[in-house]
């Protein structure tokens, strides 16, 4: 499936749920409201939709929230997504609070990846960004799934903690066979009010804390990271720069978030009301033509690029949390 630029779409990541057990400042703080139940899409109504994405042309699913294990039965949808026709991956991202008690599911489940939030290894810091005490609960996650036959990587925000912070989880990846990313805040929601740090300088500061620092050509995934790769480190550094760094010209992706808008673009409010069709009337075959025809459009209209840069041409109003990681 291609968009109006020429760009193949093939990879769609789906929010099962809004609800999160932790709090992060910049994410989903204290206070904020989560949308009723009955607004949310059930697991058979997401796996209509992947198994549209997947006659079009989705090739890798990528399951999101809030945090997506707080979902009951998220493993058994792991299992049904693997067996879609089209869908060769499927992968999940998870801030590792739960994953110890769910890991055996997702792996028997096929699950293709891991990814685990965590931008700090510091308990107390660990406590102010998330408002939990889960520091060394998410380090066993990453331990266990590290142990798997799984790719396994950790997303750490590119919050500016210090020195110390970014060698410590840096060395996560010497550590273990993973790969350690650091992301660029996205000025979306309550993100808006953090700083975002140039991923130029965070990659200068890499080099001279580790002076062997080279690129690293190999393919690790569906996303946009650029990696690297320090001698002597079981696992690599990726970087994934949307300000300082835009791929807009190679971005492969769609978003549907856990109310069933199908996004194209973060920056944007613009999508497909596919919950709309999902529950609309008609046989069940005529919902399935308006759900293929909706994501053909919706991946027709999709943007050249964001608009991070330009803060006043930013639609979309909603926070992370609602939008999907």
């Amino acid at each position: 499936m291609k968009d109006s630029y020429g760009r193949t779409i093939d990879y769609m990541r789906i929010s099962v749920t809004d609800r999160c057990n932790l709090r992060c400042k910049y994410c989903m703080p204290e206070g904020i409201r989560c949308v009723p139940s009955e607004e949310i899409l059930t697991l058979e109504e997401i796996c209509q939709v992947a198994a549209c994405g997947g006659e079009l042309g989705i090739r890798h699913i990528r399951i999101t929230g809030g945090e997506p294990l707080v979902r009951k039965n998220c493993c058994h949808l792991v299992r049904q997504l693997k067996g879609l026709s089209g869908i060769e991956k499927v992968t999940i991202t998870t801030n590792g609070m739960l994953l110890k008690e769910h890991l055996e599911d997702l792996v028997e489940g096929g699950i293709d990846g891991i990814n685990i939030s965590m931008d700090t290894r510091d308990r107390q810091r660990f406590r102010e960004i998330t408002g939990s005490d889960g520091a060394e609960q998410v380090l066993e996650s990453i331990r266990l799934a590290a142990a798997r036959p799984v790719a396994v990587k950790v997303n750490a925000v590119s919050l500016d903690l210090g020195e110390e912070n970014l060698v410590r989880m840096a060395e996560l990846a010497r550590e273990y066979p993973v790969d350690v990313r650091f992301i660029e805040m996205m000025p979306i929601g309550y993100g808006k009010a953090f700083p975002v740090m140039d991923h130029g300088k965070l990659l200068e500061r890499l080099g001279k804390l580790y002076p062997g620092l080279e690129d690293d050509p190999r393919v690790h995934g569906s996303g946009p990271a650029v990696y690297y790769r320090i001698p002597g480190f079981k696992g690599s550094i990726g970087l994934i720069s949307a300000i300082h760094g835009k791929f807009c010209d190679r971005c492969n992706r769609v978003r549907l978030t856990s109310q069933g808008q199908l996004k194209t673009c973060l920056c944007y409010e613009d999508g497909a009301d596919l919950r709309a069709i999902l529950r609309g009337e008609g046989k069940a075959e005529t919902r399935r033509q308006l759900l293929l025809e909706a994501i053909r459009q919706a991946v027709e209209k999709k943007p050249a690029a964001h608009c991070f840069d330009c803060p006043g041409q930013i639609t979309e109003q909603r926070s992370m949390v609602m939008i999907g990681g």
